[in-house]
């Protein structure tokens, strides 16, 4: 009798297969933080100002320009004050044939955290959005990405951060 249903894909596993066949000498290490820097907030969300934070890259019309995969395109912010009519998506690795990003509203919901802003679930929504840039390197990202966010984030008076992730 074959199978009528999927199996499940052990993603840890796959992505370590990747890496090694990328030519990786380590297998791919899952960050993992017992000493994760979250706090308890010091006010109710509905006194916060929120934003969000996408892996994605800016939009450019012109190709030459356009990171290429696996480019490191750098942190980044956009303004918040409308959904960008794009983002580029098409370096990254999703599945392409089962769906799309031409919804921006989908991966980066400016449009849903204004409207818990008007309904009063958050103060405000900040002034931009930020852009990290998919990274391999965990250390990197820690030495580099997130202290530029976490600046941006001072900066713009953001109290809470959400990860919306492509």
């Amino acid at each position: 009798m074959g199978v009528t249903h999927r199996t499940h894909v052990s993603y840890i596993d796959r992505t370590r297969a990747y890496y090694a066949a990328l030519g990786y000498e380590r297998p791919y290490q899952y960050a993992h933080h017992t000493d994760a820097p979250f706090a308890r907030l010091a006010r109710p969300l509905s006194e916060c100002r929120a934003a969000l934070v996408t892996t994605t890259s800016p939009w450019n019309d012109d190709p030459a320009a356009l990171p290429k995969p696996f480019e490191r395109s750098g942190v980044w912010a956009g303004d918040a004050s409308s959904v960008p009519e794009r983002l580029l998506t098409e370096n990254r690795s999703w599945d392409k044939e089962s769906t799309h990003t031409r919804d921006v509203q989908s991966f980066l919901p400016i449009g849903h955290l204004k409207a818990h802003a008007e309904a009063g679930r958050i103060a405000d929504a900040g002034p931009r959005f930020y852009g990290v840039p998919t990274e391999y390197s965990q250390s990197r990202t820690l030495r580099e990405d997130a202290p530029a966010i976490e600046a941006m984030c001072r900066e713009d008076r953001v109290d809470v951060v959400l990860l919306a992730a492509l």
